[in-house]
């Protein structure tokens, strides 16, 4: 016959083991998944489009916020920070190239009598200094 306390330690092994193998075992749902159905998905509910969700916010905050509140692992929450980025810097890119276009021929200003010059220095002495 096996002692009480062989018995008690072979069953409390047993009761390790089965608790890790079962923790192997889990899968990752969102694994493959693109970064816009994880959106489309877990964030739609609560809002329309991704647009402006990462604005002002830091990569790193961000990345931690999702992966704390929203995401089940930390690559799904870092898929999500650069989408969410990437939309925005979409956004922002388009914003830029606006400003950047010239006005139209039309609406120009008459050409400058200004030449740049290589002094730093201005032409003439400033009087009354």
């Amino acid at each position: 016959m096996v002692p009480t306390r062989l018995r008690r330690s072979l069953l409390a092994l047993a009761a390790i083991w089965l608790s890790c193998a079962g923790a192997g075992a889990q899968e990752n749902l969102d694994a493959g998944k693109p970064a816009s159905k994880l959106f489309a998905e877990g964030c739609a509910a609560c809002h329309r489009s991704p647009r402006g969700l990462s604005k002002g916010r830091f990569s790193l905050t961000l990345f931690l916020y999702l992966q704390k509140h929203y995401a089940s692992n930390a690559s799904s929450a870092w898929a999500l920070t650069s989408y969410l980025e990437s939309v925005d810097a979409g956004k922002r890119a388009s914003k830029r190239a606006a400003a950047r276009t010239p006005p139209p021929a039309a609406s120009k200003p008459a050409p400058s009598t200004w030449t740049p010059s290589s002094s730093l220095r201005p032409p003439a002495s400033i009087p009354g200094r």
